[in-house]
């Protein structure tokens, strides 16, 4: 089984992140990891904490020569703004009250619940693990989780349909060009004349002190049939991914396929019709199932969009309540984004890729990548045969 945990406080030392089950000798380079990273920082409309770190990424565990051992992945990212933090973050005792306690929840944040939840006086305790600066690491984990793929010719890209209100027009491109156009944005956009109607939103919105939120998809190629399962609620991927997804910070909705579009049409038009071609087996023209069907893949590309809300730290403030006065106050500032939605498009990635590699995980086994293959290549040629085709399936 794959399965992950990080550790880190936004402005403590460092960023940590544990990776399991991972099979020995897949390849493993810090470049990979390093430049997911470098993803997750770019955008128009970032904030000011995008100029002080500049992340990297150190493997510290479970890679040898550049290869995995089978054992547990330990990976690290340091926080560049701990020299101003480490009286205020100390794990030490002695720096016991060295800083003020927040006590002014933001609206929109995990604050007041939070704070009410684990009984504490300072804010400071939820924000810094709540904060977005998690997903630092959850990129990197993901970047070990695309490498994977990549030795089953599986891809995964994302780009921006949605940012204020403004959209990406629909036309059809080939994934190809969608991958080439959003790497080649600012705003992971694959329609440039949509992408500047989204500069000039994002920048009526940084002069008044708000923030905008929108809409990305994420786009998985070459996946085999039959990840996942019917059989229980937990196996089915398509919950899994939704869940994933739904556990990035500010997501607020997630479709898989045409999504929400599929309630006011007729079945008709909505389930996908399945055809046999002698030598690629079974197709669909359409993909309104989004490549996942009773919770299981189909064979066709996965599609999944997500919902992101505005960042809720605003420079014109909320009002809100102090927890010790009771008084009301303009919500405090933390230092913050106009619009990161290129940048959750870049975690949504990685946290489908890891949804993606533990699936195939389960279904081909192996203790090492070149067993994993062996497995894989018996399916195809089972497939094959099932199918009655010339070529095998992916």
């Amino acid at each position: 089984m794959l399965r992950y945990l990080t550790a880190g406080e936004s402005h403590g030392e460092l960023l940590m992140g544990i990776i399991e089950g991972v099979p020995a000798g897949l390849l493993i380079r810090v470049t990979d990891i390093d430049n997911d990273l470098g993803r997750r920082q770019a955008g128009y409309g970032r904030g000011g904490r995008m100029k002080i770190e500049k992340d990297t990424v150190r493997i510290l565990t479970g890679v040898r020569w550049g290869r995995t051992l089978g054992s547990p992945i330990g990976l690290m990212i340091r926080n560049k703004d701990w020299d101003n933090w480490r009286a205020k973050m100390s794990p030490d005792p002695s720096f016991l009250n060295t800083a003020e306690p927040v006590t002014r929840p933001r609206p929109g944040h995990a604050d007041l619940a939070g704070a009410l939840k684990y009984g504490i006086a300072d804010i400071r305790n939820i924000l810094e693990r709540s904060s977005a600066r998690e997903t630092a690491m959850r990129v990197a984990v993901g970047a070990v989780a695309k490498r994977l793929m990549d030795e089953f010719g599986i891809g995964i890209t994302s780009h921006v349909i949605a940012i204020g209100g403004v959209y990406a027009k629909g036309d059809r491109m080939s994934l190809k060009e969608v991958r080439k156009r959003a790497e080649a944005s600012q705003l992971r956009c694959a329609d440039q004349q949509a992408e500047k109607r989204m500069m000039h939103r994002i920048d009526e919105a940084a002069r008044a002190g708000d923030s905008l939120g929108g809409i990305y998809e994420i786009i998985v190629s070459g996946v085999p049939v039959g990840l996942g399962s019917h059989a229980h609620w937990d196996r089915k991927l398509d919950a899994r991914l939704a869940a994933a997804i739904m556990s990035i910070q500010a997501m607020k909705g997630v479709e898989v396929g045409s999504g929400f579009g599929v309630a006011n049409k007729p079945g008709s038009q909505v389930h996908d019709e399945i055809f046999w071609g002698p030598k690629g087996g079974f197709f669909r023209r359409t993909n309104h199932a989004g490549g996942i069907e009773g919770g299981m893949s189909n064979g066709e590309d996965i599609t999944l969009r997500a919902a992101m809300k505005p960042i809720p730290t605003l420079m014109k403030p909320l009002r809100s309540v102090d927890m010790v006065t009771r008084k009301p106050f303009k919500a405090a500032v933390e230092r913050s984004d106009v619009c990161a939605v290129p940048a959750a498009a870049v975690v949504g990635e990685a946290v489908t890729a890891f949804e993606i590699a533990a699936a195939l995980i389960e279904k081909f086994g192996g203790d090492s990548i070149d067993e994993m293959k062996r497995n894989h290549e018996q399916y195809r040629k089972y497939l094959k045969d099932r199918m009655g085709v010339e070529e095998a399936p992916v």
